[in-house]
Formats: structure tokens, C-alpha cells, sequence
């Protein structure tokens, strides 16, 4: 499988981390009532088939985090994106 990093380029999955699930909104707050939030944030995980956003970063390349959609049946890549910009799309 290669991923194009925006940066770099078509580059071998082996230049690559896995860095979890970008379908997940990070809870907000570190109170009491908010710590199931967090439990399901961190430790609860689908395991979809089909099309699913997932954070990677390019460990051996320029570094850079990257929100890849992906076929998790037929690892098909539809779009890559810079994390950083997907951030910024969504904080408008």
C-alpha cells in the first residue's frame, strides 16, 4: 500500500505510523462527570468496514500528520489530507 504525502509525495506504507481514529471528537474538559467521555475516547475502538478516516503520520518522511481515508476492506485510498488543515476547516 503507498499513501501520498501532500509534502512528499507517493511513499511506501513502511514510511508510516498508524495513529488511530480521526472519526472520533476529542471530549472536552477533565471533570468527573466527563471521564466516561474519555474512557470511550481512548479505549473504546469500531472496527468498521468500509470507508474510515484514520490519523497517520509520515515517520520517515517530513513528520507530518495526515487524516487518510481509507476502504478498510480493500485499503483503497479515496483522499489524504494535512491534519493540521482538516483542524482548521473544522474550527470556522
Amino acid at each position: 500500500m503507498q499513501i501520498h504525502c501532500p509534502w512528499c509525495g507517493p511513499r511506501s506504507l513502511d514510511e508510516f505510523e498508524y495513529g488511530g481514529d480521526a472519526s472520533k471528537t476529542r471530549p472536552s474538559g477533565k471533570t468527573q462527570e466527563n471521564m466516561e467521555a474519555w474512557v470511550d475516547y481512548v479505549f473504546l475502538h469500531d472496527n468498521p468496514a468500509g470507508r474510515h478516516r484514520e490519523y497517520w503520520q509520515h515517520v520517515g518522511g517530513c513528520r507530518s500528520w495526515l487524516i487518510v481515508t481509507r476502504d478498510t476492506r480493500t485499503h483503497e485510498i479515496s483522499k489524504v489530507e494535512l491534519a493540521c488543515a482538516s483542524s482548521r476547516k473544522g474550527a470556522k
